[in-house]
């Protein structure tokens, strides 16, 4: 029995080992190539900025230079170590969320519909260019196939850049609250974004985009479970209904949708791996995101302090790696790449900033059910551009897991009506 599972580890983890003599989809060229060991190595370049900084951040505080530091750097420690105490009359409050009372029906109804048009547009053209970018060959020619882009990392460094630029520019031309929160504070949530981004990407190559969507849908599971293990949370009977119910459609789209083409059980068994690794680092940036916001910050500036943090951790690594020059040459080669990677950059800086804009205006409740359909529209809009089957059994599975999401949405509001203590939202910051 040991045995058995240890080769189903080292499939997983060598999944060109299992793949029977004929190539999968996206399968690693060589051992230096593998997801796992380029995980390991993109880990160590970002421990290498991480544990100096640690030790810094720990230094400065045994040495209280809080008290005792002075000339130059002393600002900048202190905003990097320490942080600023805001005084009342520096704070900024946030623009309340408009009511609806307040403007004209007519007028809330346009802005819904430019609210939910760009969410949908922003992230449905994010999700046909991420699997177009990392499932399909540039410069394919009747006599050559072409190449892929296989580094998740680089993606990830074009994306955060222009998030990085939009933010900074939002937080310069409109006032924002007197900043407080100590800045290495950014790097815990920065790190794991990143790296939920990266098992995002590198997922692609193992499994489809459906898959990845119902992964991403199904996340309240192991969210109501490590509540009830680890902070002994109660939960509502519907609570455990919808959860129940995402896990009977998720299952049922899984086990009636049969393998894609020139797969093999290794390589959907890495991207299930990457998947659960996905959905364990993005659940990290949420609580570690909600936690920053004590500070009494914006989410601009959330946004702004997390996405230095990542440039900064991805540049270093990629440059560690010699990997930022090929990304840059691979550009040069494929001006298609770079037409994608830009426009994906793009929406993923829009799309934040809808998000904000959406809560603002509307609450957490109408964001929720607009993104909750964005998944089945690029559910769809996946299995018609890149060929997708999807069984009878398999769609109703879809439309069991959506129809409990949007349960989840409604008995959230009807709690919250009478009164009661509904379930936390998600921090929303970083969705991509």
């Amino acid at each position: 029995m040991d045995a058995r599972w240890w080769a189903v580890v080292v499939l997983a983890a060598f999944p060109s080992l299992g793949a029977g003599g004929e190539t999968p989809e996206g399968p690693p060229e060589s051992w230096t190539q593998l997801w796992f060991f380029r995980f390991l190595v993109n880990a160590a370049g970002y421990a290498s900025f991480m544990v100096p900084g640690y030790l810094l951040v720990q230094y400065f505080r045994r040495k209280n230079y809080l008290e005792t530091g002075r000339g130059l750097c002393f600002p900048l420690v202190k905003a990097c170590v320490f942080g600023n105490e805001p005084k009342a009359s520096d704070e900024v409050p946030l623009a309340p969320r408009t009511e609806a009372a307040e403007t004209t029906p007519m007028w809330q109804a346009l802005k819904l519909l430019f609210c939910a048009t760009g969410l949908q547009v922003s992230y449905l053209t994010w999700g046909v260019l991420q699997e177009r970018v990392m499932t399909r060959s540039y410069g394919a020619t009747a006599t050559s196939p072409g190449e892929r882009f296989t580094d998740s990392q680089f993606l990830v460094l074009m994306n955060r850049v222009l998030a990085l630029i939009v933010a900074g520019l939002s937080c310069v031309l409109c006032k924002q609250p007197r900043h407080g929160a100590p800045m290495y504070r950014y790097s815990f949530a920065s790190l794991s974004n990143v790296l939920s981004s990266w098992c995002q990407y590198e997922a692609l190559k193992f499994v489809s985009f459906p898959t990845q969507v119902l992964a991403k849908a199904s996340k309240v599971i192991p969210v109501m479970l490590m509540g009830k293990l680890v902070s002994r949370r109660s939960y509502e009977h519907w609570e455990y209904l919808t959860a129940t119910l995402i896990s009977i459609g998720v299952s049922m789209f899984l086990l009636s949708s049969g393998p894609e083409p020139r797969s093999s059980p290794a390589t959907t068994l890495s991207g299930l791996i990457l998947l659960a690794g996905y959905i364990a680092f993005d659940s990290f940036t949420s609580n570690w995101q909600d936690a920053l916001f004590a500070y009494k910050m914006s989410s601009v500036q959330m946004m702004f302090g997390v996405n230095f943090f990542s440039c900064l951790f991805t540049v270093g690594s990629l440059l560690e790696q010699g990997a930022l020059l090929e990304g840059t040459r691979f550009m040069g080669r494929h001006s298609e790449f770079a037409a994608h990677a830009l426009l994906l950059s793009i929406c993923s800086a829009c799309g934040q900033l809808f998000i904000f804009y959406t809560i603002g205006q509307f609450g957490a409740a109408v964001f929720t059910i607009i993104m909750t359909l964005r998944q089945a529209f690029a559910i769809l809009l996946s299995c018609l551009l890149y060929g997708h089957t999807v069984t009878v059994v398999g769609g109703l599975g879809v439309a069991v897991v959506f129809a409990a999401l949007l349960l989840r949405v409604y008995a959230r509001g009807r709690l919250k009506q009478r009164g009661k203590k509904a379930v936390p939202v998600e921090s929303p910051v970083q969705k991509v």
